[in-house]
Parts: C-alpha cells; structure tokens; sequence
C-alpha cells in the first residue's frame, strides 16, 4: 500500500468525524453545513486552498478529549487503574464462538427438560461464561486506557467515529492499532530480533473473517521471565504509557515502513511499526 498523499489523508480525517460534528467544521471553514456528510466533504475538498491540516487536526483532537472526559466522568483514571488490577486470573476458557458451539452442543441439544438445563449451566457452565466475562471486560477496559493515552498524544490524531482498519494518523499515515501479545505458536527469540518478522507472520495468519491488509501499529507486549504473565504487563500503565511516549516522539513513517505478506495466495504491501513492550 503506497503512502497516502495530504488530500487522501483529509478525506479520510473527514470520514473519522461524526455527521454533526462535520456540520460544525464546516461552520468554522466558512462553507455551508448542508446536505449530507459526503457532500459536506466533497465542499471541503473542493477548498482552494485545501484547509490548513493543523485546523482539522485541532478539531478532531478537541471532540477526542471530549470524548476522554466523558469517560472519565464514568470511570476516573484512578478507579479505573484500581478496578483492572482486582483481575488475579486470565483464562478465557474458551473463545466468543467455541462458547456458543458449547452452549448449543453441551446444553441447548442435550438436555430436553428445563430443571436439568438449568442444573447443569450452573455447575459447568458458570465458570466458562464468568472467565471469559472478565478476560473481554479486563481486555475492553486496559485498551481503552491505553488508546486514550496515544489518542492524545500531541503527535497523533484519533478517528472519532470507527473507521474500519484506521483507529489513528500518525506522521501523515492512516494505522489500524493492535495492542497484544506474542503468539504461543511464534518463537519468543526471533519476535524480539525480528519484530517485523513477527508483524508478517501476523497478518498471514490472521482470520479469514477480520482479514485487512491496512497499515498496522503493533503493539506487542512480553514478560520475558514468564511469557504466560504477558497480560498482567498491559495494567502495567506507567512502563507503557513511557514507551508509547517515547515511541511516537521520535518514530517516524517513511517508505522503509513497507512490507510485503501473502494471504491465500494473494500478494499484499502495507506499512507496519512494531512497538515492543518488555518486562
């Protein structure tokens, strides 16, 4: 995927903001707010001269900070720091879609009357459903900290509204962001010789069903010492939040960036960074 040219990457800043939200942008620019959020864009576009990107880019950055607030309004950063650390296990148990197969094979079939269905869900069942609850919540809560944290970084802009494969801009590029771990299956050694080579790995051997060849910032993290304790290093905030920081600071985007993988025997180049996190 080649690199994306200034007005490619307005457009696609546009598409990140909320219909009402784009009607007051164009209020700001002097132009008229009617119609639909494509004809709305396609006015902005049509700019002669293009709107200064530090004007777009401070909007989009003040609806995001909103957005923060009323998060924290929910949840404080203290409270929120104090809630993922209560999680002592991580065992998913079981995956979104094997919990359902299981449900339908292990119960849903089996059983034809209701007092042994419901006996069985709470002796076999509970553990399953409650595991794989707090793992998502525990995955849900720690990303979205960590996402607020490089969304208001002062070189990033956030999308507001989702975009599928752009969570983010950064250096003039569209990223799709992942925030994991190092696959049991790939060799903990070469990931850390070879974060690239990791990232290559990653996109060939992604689901059919979430399949994208977008650009990626990989954001892996490793407990070197126990690997199977990788998932406690993402509440660590302070160790993350000091690389992310220093990562964006002084990182970049250049054509050196790109990589080439194959996905069922398709031939794809996108642009991928690969932010190691160890402990």
């Amino acid at each position: 995927m080649p690199l994306f040219s200034h007005k490619q990457l307005l457009n696609l800043k546009l598409s990140s903001i909320k219909s009402e939200n784009l009607k007051e942008l164009a209020v700001n620019l002097g132009i008229s707010p009617k119609g639909s959020t494509s004809e709305i864009t396609k006015r902005i576009l049509e700019m002669q001269p293009l709107p200064p990107e530090n004007i777009i880019d401070a909007f989009i950055k003040t609806l995001y900070l909103q957005k923060i607030q009323e998060r924290k309004e929910l949840i404080s950063d203290a409270d929120l720091r104090n809630e993922v650390s209560k999680v002592k296990n991580f065992a998913w148990s079981t995956t979104q879609g094997g919990l359902d197969q299981k449900i339908q094979k292990e119960f849903v079939r089996r059983y034809c009357h209701y007092d042994d269905l419901i006996n069985h869900v709470k002796l076999t069942l509970h553990d399953d459903v409650t595991n794989y609850a707090i793992c998502s919540w525990y995955n849900h809560w720690t990303t979205v900290y960590i996402e607020e944290h490089i969304g208001a970084h002062p070189k990033v802009i956030p999308t507001i509204k989702n975009i599928k494969g752009i969570d983010l801009f950064f250096a003039g590029q569209p990223f799709d962001l992942k925030i994991t771990y190092i696959p049991k299956e790939y060799n903990i050694a070469n990931a850390l010789q070879n974060p690239l080579d990791l990232a290559v790995w990653m996109y060939e051997n992604q689901g059919a069903e979430r399949f994208g060849a977008d650009n990626r910032i990989f954001i892996i993290l490793l407990d070197k010492e126990n690997p199977a304790k990788s998932w406690e290093l993402k509440r660590n905030f302070e160790l993350i939040f000091r690389a992310i920081d220093a990562f964006f600071t002084n990182d970049n985007v250049s054509a050196q960036d790109e990589i080439a993988f194959t996905y069922h025997k398709k031939s794809y180049t996108t642009i991928a960074k690969v932010l190691m996190i160890t402990k």
